[in-house]
This record gives C-alpha cells, sequence and structure tokens, in this order.
C-alpha cells in the first residue's frame, strides 16, 4: 500500500458513484462555471404548486417539518424583516393578506411555536414556496451586490467548501463578469486568504485566449473577492457525462486549444498543477479556456516548493506521479501528464486508474501499468492513443517535456500522419521464437540422434531475421 503521507486535494473522492469521476458529489467549488450547479428543489419536491389545495396542519405538524425544512424566513438574515413589503410590491399578496399575516405572527403566545410570517403567508396559500424562493434569492442577490462596490450580482452560479461563484455585471464597463466570493469562514485564515489571492495574481500574469482571465481581486468588507471573465458554456467533465465518450477529433481540438494554453503559462514560467476535465471550460463554439489557477506555482519558486515538498498537491484521478511524491523540481511535464489524463477520461469515458481511496488511486499512478485507450475505445487511431500513452508515461523524462512537442504531434495525428515523438512499444519478446522451445515429439527425435535438433537451428535463423526487421524498422521510423 501507498505509505501515508500529507495530501491536500483539490476534490474529495467519493464511494457512491462508480466510473468515470466518482467526484461527482464534490462539493467543491469549480472554477467559474462547473455552474450548472443544482438549482433549488422544483416546486413539486420543495412545496406545493400553486394551483394545489393546501390541508391545514396540526400545529405538531408544523413544528415537524419546521425542523426538516426550515423557512425561508429564517434561512436569510433580515429576509423575513422585509418579506412584507416585497411580497406586496410584487403584487403576491395584498394590503389586507399581508395584515392578517402580520397579526397572526403577532398573536403568537407560545414561545416554541418559531412560525415567522412567511409560514403564515404559506398556510393561507398566499405564495407558494417556490415563489419564496424566488423572492428569497433575488433579495440575496441584490444584499450581495451592495458588498462589492462597482457590481451588481445577477445570480449564485455554484458554490461549495471553498467558494461562491456569481454571476455579476460589471457597472463600469457594462459587461458581464464572474466573481468568487471566498466564504466569511475562512477570511481570518491567512492562509486560505493568500491561496486566494495567489490565484488572483497568477490568473492576472496570463493573457492568452485558452485561458479565463483575470480582472480584479480584492476586499469590500469582511468578503474577499476575485473577478474574473465569465464563461457561458459547460465543463468537459460535463460534456463526458452526457455523451459518454468524445470523438478523436473533438478530443484532439480540446486538448491542442489546452496545449495552447499551457505552452503560454509554462513559458511565464507557470505551472497550473490541477489540470482535470472540471477546470476546462467549452463554449456552444467550441472555444475551450482552462480556468482555476488555485493550485498554480512559479516553476522558480524555491519557497514555496521546499514548504509544499513531500505533500501531494492535485486532483488523485488525474495528478502525476511525481507530485504525488511530492517532488521539490514540479515541471511542465506534470502539466502535461493531467492533459493525459483528462484526455483518457474524455475518449474512453473512464478514468485511467480507479480505487477505494485517494491513496489506492495515487499508488496505481505510481505503479500499476496503463491500459492503452485504445484498447477501450477501438476506434482511437493508434497514433492518438500512442500520444495518450506517451503524455502519461510514469517517468517524467518519457513525456512530452514542452506542451510545443506536443501539439506538434497532436497535429500530426489530426492530418492521419505518424506522429514525431511519440512511438509504438515494440516487444521484442513476443515477435521472436524462444530457443530451445520444444514442440511435439521433438525431445523423443533428440533423444534419438543424440545431438542438436534442427529445430534449433530455424529458430536461431527465425530470430536474428526477425531482429533486423526490428532493427530497419525502427531506423526507417527515426529517419522519418
Amino acid at each position: 500500500m501507498y505509505p501515508s503521507r500529507s495530501i491536500f486535494l483539490r476534490e474529495p473522492m467519493t464511494n457512491d458513484h462508480p466510473q468515470p469521476d466518482p467526484s461527482e458529489a464534490s462539493d467543491d467549488v469549480p472554477a467559474l462555471m462547473d455552474s450548472n450547479a443544482p438549482d433549488p428543489a422544483p416546486a413539486s419536491e420543495a412545496g406545493p404548486v400553486a394551483d394545489a389545495p393546501r390541508p391545514k396542519k396540526k400545529e405538531s405538524e408544523r413544528r415537524s417539518s419546521s425542523e426538516d425544512m426550515p423557512s425561508p424566513g429564517n434561512t436569510t438574515a433580515g429576509f423575513d424583516t422585509v418579506l412584507g413589503k416585497i411580497v406586496v410590491e410584487s403584487g403576491l399578496v395584498t394590503s389586507d393578506e399581508l395584515e392578517q399575516c402580520l397579526e397572526e405572527a403577532k398573536a403568537i403566545e407560545n414561545p416554541e411555536d418559531l412560525r415567522t410570517l412567511s409560514d403564515f403567508l404559506l398556510e393561507h396559500d398566499y405564495v407558494t414556496r417556490h415563489q419564496l424562493e424566488r423572492l428569497q434569492k433575488e433579495f440575496d442577490a441584490k444584499k450581495s451586490s451592495q458588498r462589492i462596490p462597482g457590481y451588481r450580482i445577477l445570480k449564485k452560479l455554484g458554490s461549495g467548501a471553498m467558494a461562491t461563484v456569481f454571476l455579476a455585471k460589471q457597472l463600469s464597463l457594462d459587461r458581464l463578469v464572474a466573481i468568487k466570493v471566498l466564504p466569511k469562514k475562512f477570511s481570518t485564515d491567512a492562509n486560505f486568504i493568500n491561496r486566494f489571492y495567489k490565484e488572483g495574481r497568477s490568473a492576472a500574469q496570463l493573457n492568452h485566449a485558452n485561458i479565463v482571465q483575470a480582472y480584479d481581486v480584492g476586499q469590500a468588507g469582511d468578503h474577499h473577492y476575485f473577478v474574473m471573465e465569465y464563461v457561458e458554456g459547460e465543463t468537459i467533465y460535463d460534456r463526458t457525462k452526457a455523451e459518454k465518450r468524445l470523438h478523436e477529433a473533438d478530443a484532439i481540438d480540446v486538448v491542442m486549444q489546452v496545449a495552447r494554453a499551457l505552452q503560454h503559462a509554462h513559458e511565464r514560467g507557470l505551472i497550473h498543477r490541477d489540470i482535470k476535465p472540471k477546470n476546462i471550460m467549452i463554449t456552444g463554439r467550441n472555444n475551450v479556456k482552462l480556468a482555476d489557477l488555485g493550485l498554480a506555482r512559479a516553476v522558480d519558486d524555491e519557497v514555496a516548493a521546499k514548504a509544499e515538498a513531500g505533500r501531494a498537491y492535485g486532483t488523485p484521478y488525474y495528478i502525476s506521479p511525481e507530485q504525488i511524491r511530492g517532488e521539490v523540481d514540479i515541471g511542465p511535464q506534470a502539466d502535461i501528464y493531467g492533459l493525459g489524463a483528462t484526455c483518457y477520461h474524455m475518449v474512453t469515458g473512464r478514468v485511467p486508474f480507479s480505487g477505494k481511496n485517494p491513496s489506492q488511486v495515487m499508488h496505481k499512478h505510481l505503479k500499476s501499468e496503463l491500459t492503452p485507450p485504445d484498447h477501450l475505445n477501438p476506434s482511437l487511431t493508434a497514433g492518438f492513443s500512442q500520444v495518450i500513452e506517451m503524455m502519461m508515461a510514469k517517468k517524467r523524462e518519457e513525456r512530452y517535456q514542452t506542451a510545443s512537442d506536443l501539439l506538434e504531434d497532436l497535429e500530426l495525428v489530426r492530418k492521419n500522419e505518424t506522429p514525431h515523438y511519440a512511438r509504438p512499444k515494440v516487444d521484442l519478446s513476443k515477435l521472436t521464437v524462444k530457443l530451445g522451445q520444444a514442440q511435439p515429439g521433438e525431445g523423443q527425435a533428440r533423444e534419438g540422434t543424440g545431438g542438436n535438433s534442427p529445430l534449433t537451428a530455424i529458430s536461431i535463423t527465425v530470430n536474428v531475421v526477425l531482429a533486423i526487421i526490428v532493427i530497419v524498422l525502427l531506423l526507417i521510423s527515426f529517419n522519418s
């Protein structure tokens, strides 16, 4: 079993999901638009629909349901205070109906009765729970927009343990942006704050069509925020999940665009360190954007490298062997490995290595032989399969050394030509005839003659011929 070490997981693993990616249930906030985040439950699940008759509940039943599902008024500070004004202005409730509910709320004498105005509005069927949820979301967005000067929050795109992402409008330039906000619970944690600002500074160094652009980073009150380009689309994870497998041509196009983004970052001394399907956005026009530089690190940042030595930073399903080992000198080849693992997932519909826990998965990255992608998807060309296998070579010196080398091979494969760097693995043991390998009846013949069987001479001749053929083929391929 892989020895225990400090592991910084960008994406929690769960056991409830089979391949391709058990991380589906992760509450990790995807950069930008892993934003097909679950919406609030529809009215049919969250509560009765508007036209359905609502049976009266006993007080004990109301208390029970209140404990199971807190009322909207209790979930957002300040919402119930202004709820009366909001429902009247929106035309959902008349002034008389509101006054009736307010009087009933004031008449509560039992201190254990925790009903609020929203509960009384629901009991009288003046509003539906779906309407209250919509009003509350609008209230939250308006409240949030007051926290970050210069931006108006439009809606929440996604949320998780590490951050919440909002769609907003930048008022000065009248453009849509995405704003990542650090949760208040981390606002006093220097480590989280430093990492948050580091992501913004890393992204600001890059200006490329295939990288999500950084616009601003700052603090408003207790809230630290990072403003970035808004990408309307889906993640590669979402697309792969929907299509099961991507066609080779589509996968090559995606990988080439990400490789160009990495080439730009690597030339400026930055390593992403967390390439995975959920960090790659794709628009309706198939334009690809690399997102989430939360783990990015400068190649020459010796201080950070030594501080992180011995720790595995990344996502288990796509992490490189050198990251698993916590090596200090992480280079571009680590990103190429992550992109190779991502490509493998795209074209086979499964992650390269799976396991019950992160340690098991990472141990397989280190020790287990990779099943060739064209064995799982026979429609792949041999050249493309060889490229993926070279990207995922366990020894970094056997991988593509730069993104430009990878791009050269991908361009050749796209033209149905032989890749320049990636080569098929030649197993001579399968091509040769083993010396002295007995055939039926051979032993008896040898005993009768007292000498070597003619088959031995034939075997030697065949082996020599095959060796010459292999050498010639290798010379031809290298010269091409």
